[in-house]
């Protein structure tokens, strides 16, 4: 396997394809899943002609299932170690829901040249939980019933999610795919619970105010109007807002889960933002 060590030694597992001389493209995906959940973007990127790009966060799928470390500042710190590692430049970035988090940390204090745009898909930005600073948020005990289903069976819980809100399976009318299902709780069961736990405090309660308006390149924020996981109103239609460069393009009835549902729509406007 191909991994990289970061500075307190955790090995971070990553795929790297394409040509080397190509522009990269890096995929930053969401809890508790891993690189895979990126494989339709992938492999239609590497077919345009780009190097792509995707890692399993510390804690998650094959890298170091380290008891340490599961917050925003150190996987921005991870992903900054990754780039270097890569020696990437000009890359685009895009992150998935806590993901999407991890590239805003990451970008706002990116080395100049490492990064040429940024995309947040389904995003916790700015923040999701419910704080005094954010008195409209996701109330913080809905994360906390998170934690108690997760240690208490975490195997059933990684069947629940998939299996309703995250892809909008729940909706009347919805075609469900029992493989995304299963995929989703292969990745999950994959990764670290110890990790997984505490990155749900990271995600709920990260505040990512600050990292937006610092960003002044090219960003896209794209979220489903049907998100029932990272309510549109709370975050992407508040984080374009402190980008002063975003652009918003909102899917109606579209889940949390857009770019696995929907990758064809999804990846041809990815495709032209980056070459726009």
């Amino acid at each position: 396997m191909s991994t990289i060590p970061t500075k307190d030694g955790t090995q971070i597992f990553y795929k790297d394809w394409g040509p080397k001389d190509a522009q990269p493209i890096v995929f930053h995906h969401g809890w508790p899943l891993t690189a895979d959940d990126w494989d339709a973007q992938m492999l239609f990127f590497l077919n345009e002609g780009y190097r792509v790009v995707a890692f399993d966060r510390r804690g998650q799928g094959r890298s170091t299932q380290t008891d340490i470390g599961h917050d925003m500042d150190t996987f921005a710190s991870d992903t900054a170690d990754l780039v270097a590692a890569l020696d990437l430049k000009n890359a685009v970035h895009i992150g998935h829901s806590t993901g999407g988090g991890v590239v805003a940390r990451y970008v706002a204090g990116a080395e100049p040249g490492r990064v040429s745009k940024a995309v947040l898909i389904g995003a916790i930005t700015p923040i999701l939980g419910q704080t005094e600073s954010n008195p409209t948020g996701v109330p913080l005990e809905v994360f906390e019933g998170f934690k108690t289903a997760l240690a208490q069976n975490r195997a059933q819980f990684y069947l629940d999610v998939p299996s309703g809100p995250f892809y909008g399976f729940n909706r009347e009318g919805a075609t469900v795919s029992e493989g995304l299902i299963q995929n989703w709780w292969r990745q999950g069961m994959a990764g670290s619970a110890k990790a997984q736990l505490d990155t749900i405090t990271a995600f709920a309660e990260t505040d990512f105010t600050e990292d937006l308006k610092a960003i002044s390149l090219p960003v896209l924020v794209m979220h489903g109007e049907d998100d029932q996981i990272v309510p549109i109103d709370e975050t992407a239609r508040r984080a374009v807002k402190l980008l002063p460069n975003g652009t918003l393009i909102s899917y109606p009835g579209l889940p949390h889960g857009l770019f696995a549902t929907n990758p064809d729509l999804i990846n041809a406007d990815l495709l032209a933002f980056i070459e726009g």
